[in-house]
C-alpha cells in the first residue's frame, strides 16, 4: 500500500508543471570556493549552474555562449579584478543580475559600496570570519532566491502586463513638494545613483534617505552618495534641523524621522519595532513626513525585497502625501515597489530617472522641468 501511495505521489509530482530553475555562473579564482558554493547551490532544485569561471575575463567570454540569471563574482581574482571588471560582467550579463560573493564585502567596506553603486544587486561576504553563525548557505540560498530570474527571459519573451491586473494608480498632485523621502534596499545604491544623475542640482527641499545597509557601512555610503548626488550628504544624528538641498541618510541603528520643534523641522532617530523588521526602515521615515508635511510630503520607494514602507505610505497618503515606485524591468528585486503598488498607493510606477524628473516637474526651483 505504502508503496503504491508513493509511486501515486510520485506520478502527481510529475505531472505538476515545474517553475524553470534559476541559472547561476561562479566565477572566483579558487577551485575550493567554486566547489563550495557549487555543492551549496546544488542541494536546492530551484537552481541550475551552467557555469564557472576562474576570472572576470573567462566569465565574461563564457556570457557570449550561456544566457544566466545571476552571476556569483568575486572581487579579489587575477587580471581585471571583480570591482573594475563589474561593469563589463552586468553588461555581457545581457539582465543577469551580479551578486558579489567575496572576503572583501565586510562590514565598512568601500569595494562593497563602491560594487553596489557600479551595479551589482547584492552583497555577501564569504564565511569563515564567525559571518553567519553557520547559517552561510541558507542566507546564500535566500538571497538568490529573492533575485530570482534575469529580467530579460531566457528563452521566451516575457508575457505581458495585464492592466485590468494592475492596481489603478492614484492621482498625482501637481502643488509644489516640501520634503523629499527615499527608501530602498537590495539594488537601491545603483537606482539612488540613476536617480540622482537626472535630479537638478538644486530642487530646493530637503532629502531623506533610508537605504538597507549595515551601520559600519553608513559613511562610505553617505560620502560616495553625496558626490553622485552633488549635494551635501550626511548620516543623520538626533536633533539635527534639516536644510533644503541637502541630503540626510539613516544610520544603519536607527529610522529616520521628523518633529517640528519651534519653526524648525528636526530628526528624530528612532529605535521601535517595525512590521517590516528592518533597521533602518522605510516605515517610520514615511509616516513622520506626511504627518509634518501633508501634501507637500513625497515618498519614492525602490528596488528591494519585502514589504518595507507600505505601512509608511499608507499613513503618508491619507495625510495627503504621495508615493512613486520604482518600476519592475528596472528593478534589481521588484518586491518593495510592488507591495506599495499592490496596496493603491503608488501615483506612479517608473524607472529612477523619469523618477526624479517627476518630482522635478513639482519643485519650485524647476518649474518647467518635465
Amino acid at each position: 500500500m505504502e508503496r503504491a501511495l508513493a509511486r501515486s505521489r510520485d506520478r502527481f509530482e510529475g505531472a505538476r508543471p515545474r517553475s524553470k530553475p534559476i541559472r547561476l555562473m561562479i566565477v572566483d579564482d579558487s577551485t575550493v570556493a567554486r566547489a563550495v558554493l557549487s555543492r551549496m547551490i546544488e542541494a536546492d532544485p530551484a537552481f541550475e549552474i551552467v557555469a564557472v569561471a576562474g576570472t572576470a575575463e573567462h566569465a565574461i567570454e563564457a556570457l557570449d555562449q550561456v544566457r544566466v540569471d545571476v552571476v556569483l563574482l568575486d572581487l579579489e581574482m587575477p587580471g581585471a579584478g571583480g570591482l573594475e571588471a563589474l561593469p563589463k560582467v552586468i553588461a555581457a550579463a545581457a539582465g543577469a543580475k551580479v551578486m558579489i560573493v567575496s572576503s572583501l564585502a565586510e562590514e565598512g567596506a568601500e569595494q562593497t559600496v563602491a560594487a553596489l553603486a557600479k551595479g551589482a544587486a547584492d552583497t555577501l561576504p564569504k564565511p569563515g570570519k564567525g559571518n553567519f553563525y553557520g547559517r552561510f548557505s541558507e542566507v546564500l540560498i535566500g538571497k538568490l532566491k529573492a533575485l530570482g530570474h534575469a529580467a530579460a527571459p531566457i528563452l521566451e519573451p516575457a508575457p505581458q502586463r495585464s492592466l485590468s491586473a494592475q492596481p489603478p494608480l492614484r492621482a498625482m498632485p501637481s502643488d509644489p513638494i516640501d520634503i523629499l523621502a527615499i527608501g530602498a534596499s537590495t539594488g537601491g545604491i545603483h537606482s539612488l545613483g540613476a536617480f540622482f544623475h537626472s535630479l537638478p542640482k538644486k530642487i530646493g527641499v530637503p532629502i531623506l534617505v533610508t537605504q538597507h545597509l549595515p551601520g559600519p557601512f553608513m559613511p562610505v555610503f553617505a560620502r560616495q552618495l553625496g558626490v553622485v548626488a552633488h549635494r551635501e550628504c550626511l548620516v543623520a544624528q538626533d536633533g539635527m534641523q534639516i536644510r533644503a538641498d541637502r541630503i540626510y541618510v539613516a544610520p544603519g541603528d536607527a529610522h529616520l524621522t521628523l518633529e517640528p520643534a519651534g519653526k524648525s523641522i528636526v530628526i528624530r532617530l528612532t529605535h521601535g519595532r517595525t512590521a517590516s523588521g528592518c533597521m533602518p526602515s522605510v516605515d517610520p521615515m514615511f509616516a513622520s513626513i506626511g504627518a509634518v508635511y501633508g501634501s507637500g510630503a513625497v515618498g519614492v520607494i525602490l528596488t528591494g525585497m519585502g514589504r518595507d514602507g507600505v505601512e509608511g505610505a499608507a499613513r503618508m497618503v491619507a495625510c495627503g502625501g504621495s508615493v512613486i515606485a520604482q518600476d519592475e524591468a528596472s528593478s534589481a528585486v521588484w518586491g518593495m515597489p510592488k507591495a506599495v503598488l499592490d496596496a493603491g498607493l503608488a501615483c506612479a510606477v517608473l524607472p529612477p530617472d523619469k523618477i526624479a524628473r517627476r518630482v522635478a516637474s513639482r519643485t519650485e526651483e524647476q518649474p518647467g522641468c518635465k
